[in-house]
Order: C-alpha cells, then sequence, then structure tokens
C-alpha cells in the first residue's frame, strides 16, 4: 500500500493530510517553521463547513524528516518559489530498500499554481506527475486551516507530465475521491495547468484596492495577455466542459470563514511570506517575452508586487490606479507596436473551476 509524503504544511498541504486521516489513507506531513511546530505539538485546528475539528497529523520537521519507502509517493505542496529548494532536497535522498535515490525510484506529483514547476522536477525525478487542484483554503493563522469547498473540498486533476495517463494517475485520483475531493486523471496535464494560470493571474488583484469596473477592467486584460502568450507558446486551455466528473453542486460555502478576495497571494502577503507572483503574472511575461507578445499589465503587476514584497510590509493594499499610472509612465519606452491594448478575448464570465 502507498503512503503519501506531503511536502508543505500550508493551505493546500495541511488540508490534504487532515482529509487523509480522517479517510485513513497513509501519509505523513512534512514542513518546516512555525506552522509544523505547531502541528506536531497541538495538531491542526482544522475549519470545515460543517464546523470545526482539532486533528492530530503524523507530522515531520524538515530537519528530521521520515525514512522514505519504496512505495512511497510525494506530493509537493509548497508554493512555486519555493519548489526549487524543496526539489533540490528531496531528489537525491535515500531510499530504503532500493539502491536508488528518491528521483530515480519514488514519483513526485506537483501541486503547485504556475508552469515553470514540473520541468524543474522533471530535471532530476524520472516520474513527474502535475496535479492541478482548485480549493478555497485559507492560511494565515499558525496552525488553523479553512476550506470553504463543499460538499467536497475541492477540484483536483493529476496526470503524468509532460503527458500520459497510467495506473498510478488513477490512483492519485482515486485516493484524492476517497479523501474528499472532487478528483480525476488526465492524459494532457499541461492543458489544465494552463487553464488554471488564466485564473491564477488575477490573483495578484488583491493586493489592490480600487473601484470595481476598474478592477474587472484590468483583470480582463491579465486574462487576455495571458491567453493570447499562452498560445503563443503551443498551449491549447483545457475547458470545464471536457470534464468527466459532475462538479455542479460543489461550491464555496457561505459564511464558512474564507471571504473572497483571500486567494494564496493574498494569504502570503498576509503572512509576510514570500511571493508567488513572478511564478504567475511572471510566467506570463516570460512567455511573452519568448514568443513577441505584448504584456504591459502583467508586467506592471509583477513589478508593483515584487516592490511590495521587497519591502516585507503588507500593512494595506495598493491603489489600482498606480497600475494605471505604470502602464502610462513606461507606454513611451515600448516599441510603437506594443502600445495599443488589444480588446479582451476572454468573457468576463471566465470560470475558475477550469
Amino acid at each position: 500500500m502507498s503512503r503519501y509524503i506531503i511536502i508543505g504544511a500550508g493551505a493546500v498541504g495541511a488540508s490534504l493530510a487532515a482529509q487523509f486521516a480522517l479517510s485513513e489513507i497513509d501519509y505523513v506531513l512534512v514542513g518546516r517553521g512555525a506552522q509544523i511546530r505547531h502541528i506536531k505539538q497541538h495538531g491542526l485546528t482544522f475549519r470545515r463547513p460543517d464546523g470545526v475539528r482539532q486533528i492530530e497529523l503524523s507530522a515531520f520537521d524538515l530537519e528530521e524528516p521520515p525514512e522514505l519507502r519504496k512505495d512511497d509517493i510525494l506530493l509537493l505542496t509548497v508554493k512555486s518559489q519555493d519548489a526549487a529548494s524543496a526539489l533540490a532536497f528531496w531528489s537525491w535522498r535515500d531510499v530504503a530498500g532500493s539502491r536508488l535515490p528518491a528521483s530515480l525510484s519514488l514519483p513526485i506529483v506537483t501541486f503547485q499554481n504556475g508552469l515553470a514547476t514540473e520541468a524543474a522536477a522533471l530535471r532530476t525525478f524520472a516520474n513527474v506527475y502535475g496535479a492541478s487542484i482548485l480549493t478555497p483554503a485559507l492560511f494565515t493563522r499558525t496552525g488553523t486551516v479553512a476550506v470553504a469547498g463543499d460538499p467536497q473540498l475541492g477540484i483536483a486533476t493529476v496526470g503524468r507530465f509532460p503527458v500520459g495517463h497510467d495506473a498510478l494517475s488513477d490512483q492519485i485520483a482515486e485516493d484524492l475521491t476517497k479523501a474528499g475531493y472532487l478528483a480525476e486523471a488526465t492524459s494532457d496535464i499541461r492543458r489544465w495547468k494552463a487553464a488554471k494560470l488564466l485564473h491564477n493571474v488575477r490573483n495578484a488583484l488583491e493586493l489592490f484596492d480600487g473601484k470595481p469596473d476598474l478592477r474587472e477592467d484590468i483583470g480582463t486584460a491579465l486574462v487576455n495577455e495571458a491567453t493570447q502568450a499562452l498560445q503563443a507558446a503551443g498551449y491549447s486551455l483545457a475547458s470545464p466542459s471536457e470534464r468527466r466528473i459532475d462538479i455542479s453542486n460543489w461550491r464555496v460555502a457561505p459564511g464558512s470563514g474564507v471571504s473572497p478576495g483571500q486567494q494564496s497571494t493574498w494569504q502570503s502577503f498576509t503572512r509576510g511570506a514570500s511571493s508567488e507572483v513572478d511564478f504567475l503574472n511572471g510566467e506570463i511575461v516570460l512567455l511573452g517575452r519568448l514568443h513577441g507578445v505584448a504584456t504591459p499589465y502583467n508586467e506592471a503587476v509583477q513589478r508593483l508586487a515584487g516592490q511590495l514584497a521587497e519591502k516585507a510590509q503588507f500593512t494595506e493594499p495598493l491603489a489600482l490606479e498606480a497600475i494605471i499610472a505604470l502602464l502610462n509612465q513606461d507606454s513611451d519606452t515600448l516599441p510603437v507596436g506594443l502600445r495599443t491594448q488589444q480588446e479582451p478575448a476572454v468573457s468576463r464570465n471566465f470560470n475558475p473551476a477550469a
């Protein structure tokens, strides 16, 4: 029987561990800092729409990680900006009963937003599986995680990277389903990760405040640029209509402690943690530069979020007008052909469940 090694004790990792514990799926949770120390000593305060539980978890500090076994499956749930160091830590660790290191004997599943982690994992790990997960989870207080997905915690899609569908991807999807998620396997996980990125490029706008119409216009421009950059890079975007599982009854429960405008980027800034914006809006900027697509809105958001992260103090939101001011400031330095913002090519009713 497989055991899951959950690497990262934030909102996604801790909630996975809690659900595995409740579902009697073999796992261990590995983390670092105050969060894992609190969980080891006091357990996890786990908030769901149906109530609050205090759950004792099988938890290990990264300073004293568990011994790896031949049947382990690694679930990488750290943020994108922390993935490289996590991969370096786990790649060459010994596996009991195997002559090969972890990277050559164990599969790894990447749960990160953005598109960078899977390729980074493939540099060392021979068997990489990508996961795209949509879950309204909140982690801003040490020792506490809230998940507002109802009745299931969230929606997960898993597939071998770069392409492929096998027995292990089916097993992971089945275990996630058993653990309370709406999960399915796919043969082309890149399309689902790319579609999720269209939603994630809006995340950084939660660091800004301003008129709703301006927020919507900027959000549409961010998604429009992302769509063009992804298509130029050869990505085909998955559609919600392609799902083989029924998500029509899934919702974000009201009054569950998770409010709109508090997604993963906002949570990191609120905790004073590192920023993932370089792997979200920054991914679009990278693709735009590689493939000749103008991405001024994503560049402006990335730049302002980067400056905010550098200060390491997020006490009040920035003004949305700062994005427009930066665009106007930089417009004269753009080549003439890149100055005109094209009409948004996506609907404002974009479904984040993709």
